[in-house]
């Protein structure tokens, strides 16, 4: 194959030297970076030249934690985000039932609702659902993921009423009469949600290449499946089948209920084949802050004693944490309390003093209120915090009025684990909001939210900091730090184009940067202007 020269433009490489003036490609690994007379010499007269003309070329964007086949199926579900009102909730659900031509009995899912957005405060119950769709059954879906409603049919297909016991870790509303309103919390709703049926598996295929398509328009070449499950596995065998993959994906097993996943993939621990691979445990130990289910040291502003709970015991997290010491896997734990992370670190000390062994990088997912008094031990665990620091503007105005001002300042407190010198990274949670990375960096950089109120001066990163977390630091929380993360030679040509330099440009732009360009082991796989931009 013939090799490939880049040069004309800034080559923002995230190493030493920052920049260089070019850059040789072949066969989808880095030959040389460096000056131009060099790189035009080494790549030879037949080579391909691209000339940047002035654009910028970096390595590609590192997701370090989403849900790829979520984001496939909310492609396949009614969008609920921006919703002003129950009624505007129940109106989408029900064009869309006629839009779709849906036939009797025929699911009906809707995603991304927020009841802090919604007029009522509260989403609609399952018998304001039942006159929406009174054909169907229903489930919508929190923007968080962690909560949501059933109407009437779906909780008798799904088999439950008021004497079904509520697991613990969750929450089954109950009205004034005891009855069942349709809305669950945790592992209540987590628990009935996996027993939906799929969409059609070809409606699903198509979703995935599109899916695909959107995390390579925002410049990301590396993905992640954050909880692999059983039912998934027809679709990803599929998937492999039919050479769907562009990206690589990452993905991680419930450790409880992943035997037949470890059998198939056996190959695949810890390595890639076919764009996938293994990178091992995750685990849930609370909730979501803005649905008021995450785990907390204090109570939640306004309440006398309500901190929101656990999803895991002490034990139960001792038992996952030393099955994955014991085979050699990375763990990676979602926590959004700092009485989760309380728990999480606790528990790892605990296992360490008592095994004589460490974890390896484990990660703690969202780190949203993580106490500056805990990054510390983290550091000393080697633990990883992959803040989803796009909170401060989707949501920092409701952790204000959840947690109070001085305690929403710090949610993911990217500042003070830079001046710890702390590896962190950042993630979008996809499909809760878009993978756009350049918006995570502008979030993380200026830490603004909705309303343009400044939450936590003391938070903010530079620029080249928040690059990092997307790029040498993803690629160092997936042990990829010698393949992935910046531009050096005999790493991967993972790259992406952007219309101006992020570097160079005013914070306040960074959002507004255009991805022009995805490369994935020296391949485009996306191109702006040939994807449907909706893709």
């Amino acid at each position: 194959m013939a090799r490939t020269v880049y040069f004309g433009g800034p080559i923002l490489t995230m190493e030493e030297p920052l920049y260089a003036q070019a850059l040789v490609e072949e066969n989808g690994i880095i030959r040389y970076v460096g000056d131009r007379e060099t790189a035009l010499k080494l790549a030879g007269p037949q080579a391909r030249k691209v000339d940047l003309e002035g654009r910028t070329l970096m390595p590609a964007f590192l997701d370090p934690h989403s849900h790829f086949m979520a984001c496939a199926n909310a492609m396949l579900q009614v969008q609920l985000g921006e919703s002003a009102d129950q009624e505007e909730i129940c109106a989408r659900l029900s064009q869309f039932v006629q839009q779709e031509q849906l036939q009797r009995g025929e699911w009906v899912r809707g995603t991304g609702y927020d009841q802090n957005e919604l007029a009522q405060g509260c989403p609609p119950d399952r018998w304001m659902l039942d006159r929406a769709c009174p054909d169907h059954p229903v489930v919508i879906q929190h923007a968080s993921g962690h909560v949501g409603v059933f109407n009437s049919r779906a909780l008798e297909l799904l088999g439950v009423d008021e004497n079904t016991p509520c697991p613990s870790g969750g929450v089954m509303e109950k009205d004034a009469q005891g009855r069942l309103t349709g809305y669950m919390e945790e592992n209540a709703f987590l628990g009935l949600l996996q027993k939906v049926p799929m969409p059609d598996l070809e409606d699903l295929m198509d979703a995935l290449a599109r899916a695909q398509d959107r995390y390579a328009s925002y410049g990301i070449a590396t993905v992640q499946e954050r909880l692999f499950m059983h039912g998934m596995l027809p679709l990803y065998q599929a998937m492999l089948e039919r050479k769907l993959l562009k990206v690589d994906v990452v993905a991680y097993a419930d450790p409880r209920n992943c035997e037949k996943i470890m059998e198939y993939f056996h190959d695949r621990v810890g390595c890639y084949k076919d764009h996938v691979k293994i990178g091992g445990d995750k685990i849930f130990l609370d909730g979501s802050p803005q649905g008021r289910t995450a785990w907390m040291r204090q109570p939640y502003e306004g309440e006398r004693d309500y901190r929101g709970y656990p999803a895991l015991t002490d034990e139960q997290v001792y038992e996952r944490l030393k099955s994955a010491s014991e085979r050699g896997v990375q763990i990676l734990a979602h926590c959004n309390g700092d009485g989760a992370a309380e728990q999480y670190l606790s528990v790892m000390e605990r296992l360490e003093r008592e095994t004589g062994r460490r974890l390896r990088r484990p990660v703690m997912i969202h780190a949203q209120l993580v106490g500056r008094d805990q990054l510390p031990r983290l550091k000393a665990l080697g633990m990883i915090p992959s803040f989803f620091v796009a909170h401060v503007y989707h949501w920092g105005e409701v952790h204000v009025k959840n947690f109070g001002l001085e305690r929403a300042e710090h949610i993911s407190p990217a500042g003070t684990a830079c001046a710890l010198e702390l590896p962190f990274t950042f993630h979008q949670d996809s499909p809760v909001i878009p993978p756009n990375m350049l918006e995570t960096i502008w979030c993380a950089v200026n830490r603004r939210t909705k309303n343009g109120r400044v939450l936590g001066e003391g938070e903010k990163i530079s620029t080249l900091e928040a690059l990092k977390a997307v790029t040498r630091y993803a690629a160092y929380q997936y042990f990829e730090e010698d393949r992935k993360g910046s531009l050096a030679e005999g790493k991967a040509a993972d790259f992406v184009i952007l219309g101006q330099d992020p570097l160079a440009v005013d914070p306040m732009e960074l959002r507004n940067i255009p991805v022009l360009e995805t490369i994935k082991d020296g391949r485009t796989i996306w191109l702006c202007g040939r994807k449907d931009e909706n893709t």
